[in-house]
């Protein structure tokens, strides 16, 4: 019987000291970030964030002063061109178009008693019984009251004009995206009332920095992705490429337009472009490395080079000479060369040698 425990506590330790001795084989094999070296500017793919709008975005004012006294718009409205949607009082406006009628009327009565004036003189004239003197003197007051009586007229209707100053009639076929007025408002010519988008083509607008900004061509074909409609996909073409850089953004304006468009995607959504720069020749010839996988010790710049040997990889630390830093990382002088792959990561955890596993 004591044997038989023997064996068994034999059996026991055994088996926990194989179990002791297969965890002590096993070593933790740390997980890298990596990227792969590349040339300035020299990434195939790359995305852009824009905003979508319709590519005709009308500010719909009235061009007098006055209160709104009718405001037919809501948001959301599909409206016709030419439809009514809202009118001033235009009070000063029938004031003065009343008064223009007047002068006009004086006007015309002054050119009559002018004419009536001159035939008199002219007969007169032609017995004898009047001078040269008098009946150029008439001829005068008759061409005066003729431009008078004009200018009457060009009265009127620049008064006209200004009354319908005082509507809003729909420019084009679109639907309200806007509305900043309410009626009995008092509002100011060119004081913006409310939002037409009346295109049928739907643009992004995005702004390209200049590092690839040359890759870029009026007519390119582009992926199209939009953040509130992740299951769908878009194509656009590039349509409008700005020359100059927006201060504001040190970016390049940029207008893409939606080749297949849906009424799902509406005007203010933020979409993400994604342009194929694959086919781009580039003769830049300037190596770059993220800024965060350079590290730095006695022997001066160095980064993590990623060797792959079989099913095993490994770190291995590299000096480098380094140059200006540009908006992709460090230019490198010397100790790289494209598509070598390096650490992106926790630069100061790793060691000279060490295996990983990337990720």
């Amino acid at each position: 019987m004591k044997n038989k425990t023997s064996i068994c506590l034999l059996l026991v330790m055994v088996f926990f000291s194989c179990a002791e001795e297969k965890k002590a084989v096993e070593k933790f094999v740390r997980p890298v970030k990596y990227q792969t070296v590349s040339y300035l500017g020299g990434e195939k793919i790359r995305t852009f964030s824009g905003t979508a709008q319709t590519d005709k975005i009308i500010n719909l004012s009235f061009r007098n002063n006055g209160i709104i006294t009718q405001f037919d718009i809501k948001l959301g409205q599909k409206v016709k061109k030419g439809e009514r949607l809202a009118r001033l009082d235009n009070v000063q406006s029938r004031l003065s178009y009343e008064q223009s009628v007047t002068e006009l009327n004086s006007a015309a009565s002054q050119m009559n008693t002018a004419k009536l004036s001159l035939n008199r003189v002219r007969s007169l004239y032609e017995k004898g019984s009047s001078s040269l003197s008098d009946f150029e003197a008439a001829k005068n007051a008759y061409k005066t009251a003729q431009q008078s009586h004009e200018s009457a007229k060009r009265g009127v209707s620049i008064q006209q004009e200004q009354i319908r100053f005082g509507y809003i009639n729909a420019p084009e076929d679109g639907v309200i995206a806007a509305v900043m007025s309410e009626i009995d408002e008092n509002v100011s010519a060119g004081q913006a009332v409310a939002t037409l988008n009346a295109g049928s083509d739907m643009e992004i607008t995005l702004g390209i920095p200049e590092s690839v900004i040359n890759g870029v061509a009026s007519g390119m074909t582009v992926d199209v992705s939009f953040t509130s409609l992740s299951d769908k996909k878009f194509k656009a073409k590039v349509t409008e490429v700005a020359p100059a850089v927006d201060t504001n953004t040190s970016t390049y304006p940029v207008r893409v337009t939606v080749t297949n468009p849906s009424d799902d995607i509406k005007s203010g959504m933020a979409a993400n472009v994604t342009f194929d720069f694959g086919d781009n020749k580039t003769t830049n010839t300037i190596l770059v490395v993220p800024a965060n996988a350079v590290g730095e010790d006695s022997n001066g710049r160095f980064v993590f080079l990623v060797e792959e040997a079989g099913d095993m990889t490994k770190v291995k630390k590299q000096q480098i000479t380094i140059g200006d830093l540009t908006g992709e990382g460090f230019e490198i002088k010397s100790g790289l060369k494209a598509g070598q792959k390096i650490a992106t990561a926790g630069l100061q955890t790793l060691l000279d040698g060490q295996e990983v596993r990337l990720q």
